[in-house]
């Protein structure tokens, strides 16, 4: 079989009172944050931060009716904070370049394949 680049997104979660708490260690972390970013990105991945999530809307639709809500609905410490697309041969490949995102330090980098709309729908 050929071998198939596949796509993936890299949830960054962190707690944003440990985050940016202000100690030596976690700066030091934050500072890798940003030349770590702009070499995904000239890599050619899409690699953003999210603000805090007061700043956020959350919006749902029901019954046709659209209900927003500032922020996400959350009942965890730790929140989505950044989001990274990038492309690995397989899992593995993609596990071994989420480490090296400083942000896993501070807190997770959750790993998911994206979607092949080409491809039928899952059986649960």
């Amino acid at each position: 079989p050929e071998d198939i680049t596949m796509r993936y997104a890299c949830l960054v979660y962190v707690d944003p009172i440990t985050a940016f708490d202000g100690s030596p260690e976690n700066n030091a972390v934050l500072d890798e944050a940003g030349p770590a970013s702009r070499e995904l990105t000239a890599r050619g991945f899409v690699n953003v931060a999210l603000t805090l999530p007061a700043e956020g809307v959350t919006v749902r639709v029901r019954t046709g009716k659209m209900r927003k809500t500032d922020g996400p609905f959350m009942e965890t410490k730790e929140v989505l904070a950044g989001l990274v697309l990038i492309e690995a041969d397989n899992m593995d490949a993609a596990v071994a370049l989420a480490a090296t995102n400083p942000m896993a330090k501070l807190g997770a980098v959750e790993i998911h394949p994206l979607v092949d709309f080409s491809r039928p729908r899952p059986k649960l």
